[in-house]
């Protein structure tokens, strides 16, 4: 077979270990975590599931090293904790028995301990250590680690690397990235100490050396140790790519892969986990620079899912190895997909941070687009079904596309019917936004999925009771979606008015200058874009907040874009429509004009009810999902939608 990919798919020795590919799955928490700090039975399958998928490594994260100075509630390896080491074990054959290497992510989170816990009072009751003795900027106090603290921490290090090594790992990452304590102590922005881990680089480096070299200790020769560190900073006072280049120089002899990533957490979260407004692969410059001075081999990352760009980052030599996070969690498969050159069936990861924003709201995992994740115990397999029925699905949207697909490979017959001449629903209005092209994509992908696995599409054809019960389905899911809700206001038919699900069609109409009306997600985000076109954009939100409707992560990064782009007008009430823009009621009750000559009407959705209830009895078994039973998200829709499927 000859190999699209070939310097992805190509295997690499590191240590006495080969890897079967270039692939690795990045460090991502667990699952689930049990009261006394062992792998709760959830998170061996979250694991798994992406070593099914073909990575040639995962690592599992974060394994803290040292509970009494890094009192986060977080994965602890010891012997004195009945099952903990059992936990691991289970944790590490998981991966293991599908070919990829496990891998345990070694930990301190020093002056940031508590970072996950989902009650944040507590967190100001734990006691932080740093490097130097500081006051947090959210008022947190940082106590200098002693010597003999640093002693216990370097010697704990080498320890748990030890019972990771025993519990069936084969490869450990030590993380000295992103503002964690080994970061802490290597950046001058934290470190203000004068002892020997003070001032210089050198002393800087010690603590990362000795730790290392615990490590190397504990495990023996041949046994790979990746060490993660922040190629740059990025941010006033942090060290720089320069700075990182020496960094990487002085633990070379120590390692035998160096993982590249970048920031730091109390500057840059954004910069260590890419959003949807920056480029894929933004900080691979950082490894390409860093690969030039060292002798081992280098692995970068930063919201890598294209298998080209993977490719070209392998083959021109800026890295030897890409890892990707938040791919794996859209797609496990991804490297089995790459491998067989099916990379035309690859789901997208979204880079819309519910991965993320779940873990500190919830204390859990989900993916907007995998319904596996976080979940994978309860099976991770589509099985097929005892009897083949005759299943309809209505709309066409991803609800609607996600429940066929999931019904077809269970072996049902499956036709769908889509109302208009194509696919996607919603998803469609993403195209004219390039920073969620992947979201349209995912569309594109689901039809492909679904044309593989042999549904029926049938597009230009409304459903209608006399063609279900020409149809005679044995299972109906409706997943009609949901319709813009446009206000009555006196001028909003105009020609100077486009409804946000329309602007791809229309965007040639959109002015220079635009009112955005409505503040929610899809509003801030075509805002977004326009400003980002050079527009003169102002935002009317009626509420007193904006993008309520968005999750804890996403929303910070997208008011930081709403701040540089646009001009927002809150608790203002739309009044009229005119040439001249929009005329709206402050909360003062006043009458002012919003200047511009199109205005965007982004004030939301509204279940499709009435189709629902005309349609729902027309089959013995019928299944609502998606927007037509309530206005969500996406990831509410393939979750319903996965779940329709797999209940015929």
């Amino acid at each position: 077979m000859i190999q699209k990919y070939p310097n992805l798919c190509k295997p690499i020795t590191l240590g006495r270990v080969t890897f079967r590919n270039r692939m690795f799955s990045a460090p991502m928490g667990g699952t689930d975590i049990t009261a006394d700090c062992c792998v709760g039975p959830r998170t061996p399958g979250f694991y798994e599931l992406r070593a099914k998928g073909g990575a040639a490594a995962v690592t599992a994260s974060e394994l803290v090293v040292h509970p009494e100075t890094d009192a986060s509630h977080m994965f602890h390896l010891n012997l004195t904790t009945p099952g903990c080491l059992a936990s691991w074990t289970w944790t590490a054959d998981a991966i293991s028995r599908h070919g990829a290497v496990a891998s345990v992510e070694l930990s301190h989170s020093g002056q940031y301990a508590g970072t996950y816990l989902v009650d944040k009072d507590k967190k100001k009751g734990l006691s932080q250590f740093g490097p130097s003795d500081w006051v947090r900027p959210d008022g947190i106090p940082v106590k200098a680690l002693t010597r003999e603290q640093i002693q216990d921490i370097v010697k704990a290090y080498g320890d748990t690397a030890g019972l990771a090594k025993r519990a069936g790992f084969q490869m450990v990452m030590v993380h000295g990235g992103h503002g964690w304590l080994l970061n802490q102590f290597l950046s001058p922005a934290f470190n203000h100490r004068t002892d020997e881990y003070g001032g210089c680089l050198e002393n800087r480096l010690r603590l990362t050396r000795e730790v290392l070299t615990s490590v190397r200790n504990a495990v023996g020769p041949g046994f790979p140790i990746e060490f993660r560190m922040s190629g740059s900073e990025l941010f006033d006072g942090g060290y720089t790519l320069e700075d990182g280049v020496e960094i990487a120089k002085g633990v070379e002899d120590l390692v035998d892969m160096i993982h590249v990533s970048a920031g730091s957490y109390q500057f840059g979260f954004f910069n260590t986990h890419l959003p949807m407004f920056a480029p894929h692969g933004a900080n691979v410059h950082l490894a390409a620079e860093i690969k030039k001075h060292v002798k081992v081999p280098v692995a970068t990352l930063g919201a890598l899912n294209d298998p080209a760009q993977m490719e070209e980052i392998i083959a021109s030599g800026k890295a030897d190895v890409v890892e990707m996070a938040r791919a794996l969690l859209a797609d496990p498969e991804l490297p089995n997909k790459v491998m067989a050159g099916r990379d035309d069936e690859i789901v997208r990861c979204l880079r819309c941070f519910t991965c993320m924003a779940e873990r500190p709201t919830t204390g859990t995992r989900r993916c907007a687009v995998n319904p596996l994740i976080g979940r994978e115990c309860e099976g991770m397999d589509i099985t097929p079904a005892a009897v083949r029925k005759r299943v309809v699905v209505v709309g066409g949207g991803v609800a609607g596309m996600k429940a066929a697909l999931t019904a077809a490979q269970r072996g049902h017959q499956v036709t769908l019917l889509e109302k208009s001449d194509k696919l996607g629903g919603i998803l469609k209005s993403e195209q004219a936004l390039p920073f969620k092209y992947e979201m349209y994509q995912l569309g594109v992908t689901l039809e492909r999925q679904m044309e593989l696995a042999g549904v029926e599409v049938r597009l230009n054809t409304p459903a209608t009771e006399e063609l279900l019960n020409e149809l005679k389905p044995e299972a109906l899911i409706l997943a009609v979606g949901s319709k813009p809700i446009v206000p009555p206001l006196p001028g909003m038919n105009g020609d100077n008015v486009v409804v946000v699900n329309n602007y791809y069609l229309e965007k040639d109409k959109v002015g220079d200058s635009v009112v955005v009306l409505g503040g929610g997600l899809a509003g801030c985000e075509c805002a977004v874009h326009l400003g980002m076109e050079g527009k003169k954009v102002h935002i009317v939100e009626m509420r007193d907040a904006l993008a309520v409707d968005c999750n804890i992560r996403h929303r910070p990064i997208l008011m930081q874009q709403v701040d540089k782009y646009t001009t927002v007008h809150l608790n203002h009430t739309g009044l009229q429509v005119t040439k001249e823009g929009l005329l709206a009621k402050n909360a003062e009750g006043e009458e002012v004009l919003i200047p511009g000559t199109t205005v965007i009407c982004a004030v939301g959705q509204r279940s499709n009810r009435d189709d629902v209830l005309l349609l729902r009895g027309c089959a013995p078994w019928v299944r609502e999902i998606g927007d037509c039973v309530r206005v969500s998200n996406i990831t509410n829709a393939m979750y319903t939608a996965y779940h329709a499927g797999l209940d015929i």
